[in-house]
């Protein structure tokens, strides 16, 4: 195992396919990884039932890979607010035969104990913590199972205090990435600075690895990452037209499309700040939503998954970086190799 660890920071291809839950499939972190460089399958929102059987796949093509997960991280909403918005959404779902008006107020851990157990039974090189800290008993048990321990950090004060967790290193998100914000402070999050600076400080004040992403465009910002300090680079939107990715059609049409003009911050879709192209959704329903992680997942689940099926780009949920003009089409090989022919 201590092999992929060595390989991520000798820098030999320093790129890392970000585990976007629905988009990261198994064939796209064995793409990556077949280039040289390695990918996470995403646990976050996905049964434990379906990870096992992914992370059985990979390892019975002989692909290495980690495993990133979702730390609970409730955003409470009461039943008061939450209702007010299911009102609101009601004129949403009709088209589709859903009632958002009657929807209840659901709310979850994701199966997070499940998921501990499986990754501390079948451990893998690497597992990533995203949403919060997963806690020293956790992390200690996945240490002595032979895993690294990786948390998802937006800022210095989370770098510290998973520093001091026991973490292996961290991987640092931007204010520019796309889909969900891995602040550990959803209701507050910080503000967005440049992330070459930010990865720059981190790694001086903490001494350990850094995996850095977010917004990236093309090979200068992977460049312009490793000279501040990252030992790799994650990329996620630039992945998700390519031919391995699970990416709806509807999504990935809308990454290009000269209608979507711009991305934005947003709590419409999941009660969670998320980076998404604006769309019509967004303009509706931005200014009334309000805070709750995952109730206000749950209560938009159905609606988003019947606008994909649909072709519905203005009901859907179209996380993007900002750098997501530059998303291609082909093999995800080839991005890979144009990200860091230059290195």
């Amino acid at each position: 195992m201590a092999s992929v660890w060595d390989r991520l920071l000798d820098r030999d291809i320093p790129l890392i396919a970000a585990p976007m839950a629905g988009a990261t499939t198994p064939a796209l972190v064995s793409a990556v990884t077949s280039a040289g460089g390695f990918g996470f399958l995403p646990a976050g929102m996905k049964t434990p039932e379906a990870l096992r059987s992914e992370m059985e796949g990979l390892r019975g093509a002989g692909v290495e890979f980690g495993v990133n997960v979702f730390v609970p991280n409730h955003v409470p909403v009461d039943e008061e607010e939450f209702r007010r918005y299911a009102r609101e959404l009601a004129d949403e779902g009709r088209p589709y035969g859903l009632d958002l008006a009657g929807a209840p107020l659901v709310t979850d851990d994701d199966h997070w104990q499940d998921k501990i157990d499986q990754l501390l039974e079948t451990p893998v090189p690497v597992v990533s913590f995203t949403f919060g800290l997963p806690g020293a008993a956790a992390v200690a048990a996945l240490r002595r199972a032979g895993s690294r321990v990786l948390v998802t950090v937006t800022g210095e004060a989370e770098a510290a205090a998973a520093r001091d967790l026991g973490a292996d290193g961290f991987v640092v998100q931007g204010g520019a990435a796309g889909g969900h914000s891995a602040t550990h402070t959803p209701d507050r999050p910080a503000p967005a600075v440049p992330l070459p600076g930010l990865v720059r400080r981190i790694v001086l004040e903490t001494g350990l690895p850094v995996i850095a992403g977010g917004g990236v465009a093309g090979p200068g910002d992977v460049r312009d990452l490793v000279a501040a300090g990252a030992s790799a680079v994650m990329v996620g939107t630039l992945l998700l037209r390519t031919d391995e990715s699970g990416a709806g059609r509807t999504h990935r049409d809308a990454l290009v499309d000269p209608a979507f003009t711009e991305t934005v911050v947003t709590r419409a879709f999941t009660g969670r700040p998320a980076r998404s192209l604006r769309n019509g959704f967004v303009d509706r329903h931005d200014a009334g939503a309000p805070h709750g992680y995952p109730a206000v997942h749950h209560l938009t689940r159905e609606l988003r998954a019947a606008a994909a099926a649909a072709g519905d780009a203005d009901r859907l949920h179209l996380w993007a970086g900002t750098g997501h003009r530059h998303a291609p089409t082909g093999p995800a090989s080839a991005v890979v190799a144009a990200l860091t022919a230059r290195l």
